[in-house]
């Protein structure tokens, strides 16, 4: 299956550029904290070495031994899974789920970094997620350029307009998820060319397309908002880099079009499926675009840093979206989280991992209706915005998967076709 593929080849690839990155910052780590730093990477790196032995070799999954917060709840997440094996030995790396090692392992990554002070705070993967930033570099500019142009007419623009304006910066966000670090074990992924030139090409490859339910869902809030109550869109982000800023400036536009009154962003507490974006990815993001000799870039970041200010926007992370857990569960597992979901008008999950932890990553069969494989989760309207990187997809027309299959036998996988697939909440 894929998924073994995963396990057998990218996680040790993975982790054999974690501990590249480490060995390459040792001087770093000797300046800033020396001697402390070198035993501290040493111990990193040994910590790091034996997951990628246990893991290659097929060993027992073993429970967590730091004193990190949610380290309680991963340890009953392996004895549920030993529970599932029915006395069949214990889950090892090759014999469980794909979906809880891949996130075990980089939950390991981690609590190497965690339970080696002075470098604790060292996120491995942030120099892959800052070059591809950077790599998008062109990119970016077309894109920030394109919409602070659309901003100073966005007031005189008609709905008709507003609705091609909102699908194409939504498809830009779609694709944006094409830039995957996770997905290329770090290889180079930036996104090069215009992200906005080859839209029209791509309508084709959308599997599933609800851009005109989203549409009616948001303009309808729109209109209905009499009552003056804030009309809220959040969007749980995915990869930093090129991604992100496709997100922020669609989160823009929400605003500045007023289909939204506020956004909010869920991004992760640690470092995460290497180029997953964390609070400090996100507040660098902007920082760089603030500070960019590019008048566009910097106006682009210097209103987003006040959208911050004034509330408009709010980042949040949560320790829920770095468990193992699927998102049916949130409502036991984070009640707290999925509250406060539910106080949203619509939820944008963008990214691959999100739509697995969405669908519970099963196999499923393909016309299986996306409402079902939620399987009962829905704090709100919610829309996956997600490019195929793993082979769960559902909610297709009779015989669609089929007839990509016969063509293309790695539809699923290769990262080409994409969804925009919606739920209305009960």
């Amino acid at each position: 299956s894929f998924a073994y593929f995963t396990i057998k080849d990218r996680l040790p690839q993975i982790l054999t550029r974690t501990i590249d990155t480490l060995h390459r910052h040792k001087n770093e780590f000797f300046e800033e904290h020396g001697e402390k730093g070198v035993e501290a990477e040493k111990r990193a790196i040994s910590f790091l070495s034996k997951l990628r032995n246990e893991l290659q070799t097929d060993k027992p999954v073993t429970p967590l031994e730091d004193e990190l917060p949610d380290a309680a709840l991963w340890n009953r997440y392996l004895d549920y899974q030993r529970n599932l094996s029915n006395g069949n030995g214990e889950p090892s790396w090759f014999q469980s789920p794909w979906l809880y090692v891949e996130c075990y392992m980089y939950r390991r990554i981690h609590a190497a970094l965690a339970q080696n002070p002075p470098i604790d705070n060292f996120d491995v993967f942030k120099e892959g997620k800052a070059q591809n930033f950077f790599e998008s570099q062109e990119a970016i500019i077309v894109l920030c350029t394109y919409f602070q142009e659309l901003f100073k007419n966005i007031k005189d623009l008609d709905e008709n307009q507003l609705q091609e304006e909102f699908f194409k910066l939504l498809q830009v966000s779609l694709w944006g998820n094409k830039c995957d670090l996770s997905f290329s074990a770090g290889e180079e992924s930036s996104q090069k060319s215009s992200p906005l030139q080859y839209l029209e090409n791509m309508v084709p490859f959308i599997l599933v397309n609800d851009m005109e339910k989203l549409w009616s869902l948001l303009i309808n809030a729109k209109k209905r908002n009499t009552d003056k109550r804030n009309v809220r869109v959040d969007i749980i982000l995915d990869n930093a880099g090129f991604e992100l800023v496709s997100d922020l400036v669609l989160a823009d536009f929400l605003l500045s079009s007023k289909l939204a009154d506020e956004v909010h962003f869920h991004g992760k507490c640690i470092p995460w499926y290497v180029s997953d974006t964390t609070k400090n990815d996100f507040n660098w993001t902007i920082k760089q675009l603030q500070s960019a000799n590019h008048m566009w870039m910097s106006r682009c970041g210097i209103n987003w840093e006040g959208n911050l200010k004034k509330g408009v926007w709010v980042y949040h992370d949560h320790m829920f979206w770095t468990l193992p857990h699927d998102f049916s569960s949130m409502a036991d597992i984070a009640p707290d989280l999925y509250a406060d979901l539910q106080k949203s008008n619509l939820l944008l999950f963008k990214g691959d991992l999100n739509y697995r932890k969405l669908t519970g990553d099963r196999k499923w069969e393909h016309t299986v209706p996306f409402h079902q494989a939620l399987n009962k989760f829905h704090p709100a309207p919610l829309c996956s915005l997600r490019t195929l990187k793993s082979d769960t997809q559902v909610g297709l027309k009779p015989g669609q998967g089929e007839q990509i299959q016969a063509s293309e036998p790695e539809w699923m996988i290769s990262g080409k076709y994409g969804v925009v697939q919606f739920d209305a909440a009960l």
